[in-house]
């Protein structure tokens, strides 16, 4: 048996039962105990049933994570590749089949960071996996609660548990669809193309469209809460960038969040040594011509102090390195919060 998807193939779940029996410890290992998969479900007539029964299974290897029964019998392509990749990586016991690639998808950098700020926020429930525990809209509409829109939980949104016909997908949708209503309107977002649908379906790019903008939003809020109601946006963070390295005798400075001296991450430690004086080790700073890999060094540690002088920061050392525009905006302005608490 084989599939050439994560969706139309997999509906069944007769592939499923088939790996889990393949990829269960067969007691072969110390301190692994052998685990038989019950394959009777298999012949369950009714493909939800069949499905949710291949799940119990998949519990007892601990891989139950990201699918419902209906994602399965539904085909829901991004969510049965996480399912799968978390099989893969607890239970690797798989030998690559000869002159085959498999392409297992995992997180993106930009994927963990929202995920972390998300978390570091309270929302419940807690993100695993941010497509899936975004799919009924209930994280994001929290989120949107976070930056003051107001959401009217009472007569808009469905709360679980989602019951009735396909797991109380058409609920899910009816979130969905008011969560991108609130962006369109009281959030003032640019959400050109995006329907509730690809939130509940899982697309990524027009997914994160909407979650970057609610973190941009987020951190702005908190700038301005800050500074007594003056509207924060780029070039206000920029300018009190430069002004405090200014102030503090640094001949560093940045044009935007895309200059290239970003990169060394020493306009970023210049600015928390100005924050907090005597904070950075600066003969711990590569200068000169630096590699791939000093600049990396930089960049962690420039991450690392940023945390451990108070800024909220979500951010990874890579984001630095690779200048990644709307990320290196967020450390800026981490930094500018924690400067003004400290004014």
């Amino acid at each position: 048996m084989s599939i050439s998807n994560f969706s139309r193939d997999i509906k069944d779940s007769k592939a499923y039962f088939h790996l889990l029996e393949q990829i269960a410890p067969d007691g072969s290992k110390e301190d692994v105990p052998r685990v038989d998969i019950d394959m009777t479900g298999l012949y369950e007539k009714d493909p939800t049933k069949r499905a949710e029964a291949m799940l119990v299974q998949a519990d007892r290897l601990g891989c139950r994570q990201f699918v419902t029964a209906i994602d399965v019998v539904s085909g829901n392509a991004k969510l049965n590749m996480a399912f799968v990749a978390t099989l893969f990586n607890k239970h690797p016991a798989l030998t690559k089949p000869e002159n085959q690639d498999w392409n297992l998808e995992s997180e993106t950098r930009e994927e963990r960071t929202f995920r972390n700020w998300m978390n570091s926020l309270g929302v419940s429930p807690h993100v695993h996996h941010i497509y899936g525990d975004l799919q009924d809209a209930m994280v994001i509409l929290q989120l949107y609660e976070k930056i003051k829109v107001k959401v009217d939980w009472d007569n808009r949104v469905n709360l679980p548990p989602f019951k009735g016909i396909g797991g109380g997908h058409l609920k899910k949708i009816e979130n969905c669809n008011y969560a991108v209503e609130l962006g369109k309107g009281k959030a003032n977002f640019s959400l050109v193309g995006i329907g509730g649908q690809d939130l509940y379906d899982g697309n990524a790019t027009l997914t994160l469209a909407l979650v970057w903008q609610l973190m941009r939003r987020y951190t702005l809020n908190v700038l301005e809460d800050l500074g007594h109601g003056e509207v924060a946006g780029d070039d206000l963070i920029i300018s009190w960038v430069n002004k405090t390295l200014a102030e503090a005798g640094k001949s560093s400075s940045i044009k935007s969040f895309k200059d290239k001296s970003i990169s060394t991450s020493v306009p970023v430690l210049d600015l928390i040594n100005a924050i907090q004086p005597n904070s950075v080790n600066f003969e711990l700073v590569k200068t000169g011509t630096l590699s791939d890999e000093d600049k990396l060094d930089n960049a962690k540690y420039a991450i690392s102090m940023a945390r451990k002088i108070g800024a909220k920061v979500y951010a990874l050392p890579e984001d630095l390195v690779e200048v990644n525009q709307k990320m290196v905006m967020t450390i800026f302005a981490c930094l500018m919060g924690r400067g003004m608490k400290k004014a």
